[in-house]
């Protein structure tokens, strides 16, 4: 549930519930009081109507967020008459106030039809698959929604009050979404599986990612001047702490509060001179200066981490999540794409409600038209 409603008519992001939807099918054809039959289960007029003024609520803004209502085709009384009051271009004419709400009945039309038909789609996936959802974890989720998004009752009743929807509506959307991650699960689960295998294979053809160079931690003073440096050097091997030489010599910044020390450095991450003396001198020894094209330094590098290739049973956990995500996008974009295949041939539409999901649509061909806005 969310304080701002929509529309999103995919697997894994159905988050509606609507009125007169059936969990089970029954005879094949379009009942005369339904829009759409799905595998037997009708949409009926009542829902659609229902969900066509959430929808319209929803899409509303600015001046037509004032009493917003659904579109009335085909004559679009109602509709006229709420835009002839709150357009504020007070020239349009009766044809072209029509012209708008059947404009907007058509994309409200597209959105709803959208979503009632993908619900359906995921109680009758469901079903197939033995995908259950209690009320107990229906209503254990929907309490924690409720509780984060609306902490005092009187919001919650404003919710109710302005989207259209009831405590039931919510109750099922919860229902819906709780289900579609279940499917999610069971379908990832059932068809995605990583062997060892894969893990070897994918470990001896990137072995590269799993060479952990050498890192060497050292202390340095950087001056400007060469006799500088020699002086910070004399100072150091007379007794003085590396520490405090660098504090009073020393002109990097970065390492000069550290005492003069940068851990862990990587070959190939300092300046090539300076790099090529850190990676080639003996720890502990007292080293420079050394001229860089950013001055002379005198140097010691403190510790080496010698380098090291992780091995197979140290890279498998990281390697098995990799292998594991890849195949899980790749199981559901399959799930997904025979998903909608298999309901769509399933779903009869009546010619005034032809959406992309229904079995008998075509593209309409490509067109553009003007309208003036209210």
């Amino acid at each position: 549930m969310s304080k701002t409603v929509r529309l999103i008519p995919a697997l894994g992001a159905v988050l509606f519930a609507f009125v007169g939807l059936a969990a089970c099918g029954g005879s094949k054809g379009i009942p005369s009081n339904a829009v759409v039959s799905i595998d037997g289960t009708p949409i009926t007029q009542t829902a659609f109507k229902h969900w066509m003024q959430v929808a319209a609520v929803s899409s509303a803004s600015g001046v037509f967020a004032k009493n917003p209502i659904a579109p009335d085709p085909p004559a679009y009384t109602k509709c006229v008459a709420h835009f002839k009051e709150i357009s504020e271009n007070k020239k349009l004419t009766a044809a072209q106030l029509k012209k708008q709400c059947e404009i907007q009945y058509k994309n409200l039309l597209q959105q709803v039809l959208g979503f009632l038909i993908s619900s359906q789609w995921v109680i009758g996936e469901g079903n197939s698959l033995g995908v259950k959802v209690s009320d107990k974890e229906v209503k254990k989720q929907f309490e924690t929604i409720k509780a984060q998004q609306f902490p005092k009752a009187a919001e919650f009743e404003k919710f109710l009050s302005t989207s259209g929807q009831s405590v039931s509506d919510l109750l099922l959307r919860v229902k819906l979404n709780l289900l579609s991650t279940k499917i999610q699960q069971k379908v990832i689960k059932d068809k995605s599986k990583v062997t060892q295998a894969q893990i070897s294979k994918y470990y001896n053809e990137n072995k590269s990612r799993y060479n952990v160079p050498e890192k060497r931690s050292v202390l340095l003073i950087q001056t400007k001047a060469e006799a500088t440096a020699k002086t910070a050097k004399k100072e150091i091997q007379s007794g003085k702490s590396f520490a405090s030489v660098a504090k009073l010599r020393s002109i990097d910044t970065a390492s000069k509060v550290k005492g003069g020390l940068l851990t862990e450095l990587l070959k190939g991450t300092e300046e090539a001179t300076l790099d090529k003396a850190i990676f080639s001198a003996a720890p502990k020894q007292l080293n420079g200066p050394i001229k860089t094209p950013f001055g002379y330094y005198v140097y010691e590098v403190k510790s080496v981490t010698p380098g090291s290739v992780q091995t197979l049973a140290q890279a498998s956990p990281s390697i098995k999540a990799t292998l594991s995500a890849t195949q899980e996008r790749a199981v559901l974009a399959k799930f997904v794409k025979d998903f909608k295949a298999k309901w769509k041939a399933k779903t009869e539409c009546r010619a005034a409600y032809l959406v992309s999901d229904c079995k008998t649509y075509k593209a309409p061909k490509t067109g553009t038209t003007s309208t003036p806005t209210p």
